[in-house]
């Protein structure tokens, strides 16, 4: 039975230390005079901090449904708010640093970021699709006002129209599709909606709500072809933006993502940790070759790209198109693989952009040549960033490799080996413009003479931020452990 309004408060605790939080901030943009205030940053972290904790705390159990059902506090919910509030955490630590930010008002800036978290902590728990609608845009909108915040920057404005017409238009198709799903089983509810279907349901509408949801997941993933905002907003946004899109509302569209199909189009199957199809929606399918298409769509186009934030977009959707292989699988090894992956490209991605962020800071370009000969005017960022890049390729023994492995293991253990196969090349394919940041960073004389400045926090956040990369490709059975706890709540 869910809980009540009132009741279900004492389980909220980490979205109301965010909602409290923002109202903070926005009394500091009121009555500060300082832009640049360190107590704005200071306040975000706290209250990022603060929400962490509470949502580490805060007792999950089998799950039990907050606010009339329309929230569920589970462990998958938990797992997805722990991991999406250290990537805000970290973003923080990154704008703090950042010198296109300089001349912002923080605490303006503060006030959307942690918005954009509250959307991701409603959006990983949302159990109506009213609630998952709210949520995504909640996710959306700010995150709109943060691609464009560099006002009067042309290709900052840019990013910010072309985010806001593809992300409108796949909202309208999404919520079409869940008025089509509404309308053939009279109910907002995921459960109840995935209960009505299984009983039979007449195949072209499902199959069309499917598409149509598929829509709205997929853009916020970055999923081709629902990625064509995502390399011109990141390159227009400021790069602790880019870095923070890149992972924070990726890693809640595949928490709605999974929630919402293994909800009301699947189905615990006989054996242990299968799954089962509930209706005539054969998705697996079409989400397997949306896998193929969008990692071979990003690898390749990676290749001719100079700008290494645009680079790294181009990375980023492939990497997407990696992780919805433990998508199709219909198991909980499959889920598993997606979320142990989430948190080793967490580390290693932001970890990528906050090198671009000290490299753009004392050069202000993001063009690949402004990296030669890093490694001789900034050792410590040059290896940390070969570090970084070398888990995104999937080379052992860093973090990266563990996540494919577990991904690759359990695609052969289905017998799709087409989907393996094709995964397979794109990695050999991404080791090629990795490997060209690496050259041009080792092997080629610096065309910017001087050392680059790395103070000692930046220093530390690089340090932060590289241990993982490399203690989770050696130590990585807690993160496993707590990865397939929270996916098998899915199964009660």
């Amino acid at each position: 039975m869910p809980l009540g309004n009132l009741e279900s408060l004492r389980y909220f605790l980490p979205e109301l230390a965010i909602t409290t939080t923002i109202l903070l901030l926005i009394v500091v943009h009121v009555v500060g005079k300082n832009r640049r205030s360190p107590a704005a940053a200071l306040l975000a972290l706290v209250g990022t901090g603060t929400a962490l904790l509470f949502a580490w705390m805060t007792p999950a159990g089998e799950g039990m449904g907050l606010f009339e059902g329309m929230v569920v506090l589970d462990g998958f919910a938990v797992f997805f708010k722990v991991l999406t509030a250290l990537a805000t955490a970290i973003v923080i630590f990154m704008s703090i640093d950042c010198l296109e930010l300089a001349d912002r008002t923080q605490a303006e800036y503060y006030v959307f970021l942690l918005s954009v978290l509250l959307g991701m902590f409603l959006l990983s728990s949302a159990t109506d699709i009213v609630m998952v609608y709210l949520a995504l845009e909640l996710v959306s909108i700010p995150s709109y006002l943060l691609a464009g915040y560099l006002k009067g920057k042309a290709s900052s404005t840019e990013a910010s129209m072309k985010y806001v017409v593809y992300g409108a238009t796949a909202s309208g198709v999404m919520i079409y599709g869940f008025s089509l799903l509404y309308g053939m089983t009279g109910s907002t509810q995921i459960s109840e909606i995935g209960r009505v279907l299984t009983m039979g349901t007449v195949p072209l509408p499902a199959l069309l709500a499917a598409v149509m949801v598929t829509v709205g997941f997929g853009y916020k993933i970055a999923a081709v072809p629902f990625h064509m905002w995502s390399p011109d907003v990141y390159e227009g946004a400021p790069t602790p933006v880019t870095a923070f899109l890149s992972v924070g509302p990726k890693a809640a569209g595949f928490a709605i993502l999974v929630r919402f199909f293994y909800t009301v189009f699947a189905s615990p199957g006989d054996a242990d940790g299968m799954w089962k199809l509930s209706s005539s929606v054969d998705w697996p399918f079409l989400f397997a070759v949306m896998s193929a298409v969008t990692m071979t769509v990003g690898n390749l186009i990676a290749i001719n790209q100079r700008n290494v934030k645009r680079l790294l977009a181009y990375s980023s959707i492939a990497h997407a198109g990696y992780m919805l292989m433990g998508f199709v699988m219909l198991s909980t090894a499959g889920l598993k693989a997606i979320l142990f992956y989430l948190v080793v490209y967490l580390f290693m991605n932001l970890g990528a952009f906050y090198v671009v962020v000290l490299v753009e800071n004392g050069s202000r370009s993001e063009d690949i040549s402004h990296f030669s000969g890093l490694g001789r005017r900034a050792p410590l960022a040059a290896v940390s960033m070969a570090v970084f890049l070398f888990a995104l390729t999937g080379i052992p023994p860093f973090s990266g490799f563990i996540g494919k492995v577990y991904l690759f293991a359990e695609v052969i253990h289905q017998g799709v080996y087409w989907l393996v196969l094709v995964a397979g090349i794109n990695s050999v394919i991404s080791l090629y413009y990795y490997a060209r940041i690496l050259k041009v960073m080792f092997l080629e004389d610096p065309t910017h003479t001087g050392e680059l400045s790395v103070a000692f926090v930046p220093k530390v956040m690089l340090a932060i931020l590289v241990v993982p990369t490399l203690l989770l490709g050696i130590y990585w059975e807690p993160v496993i452990r707590i990865a397939e706890s929270s996916v098998r709540i899915l199964t009660n």
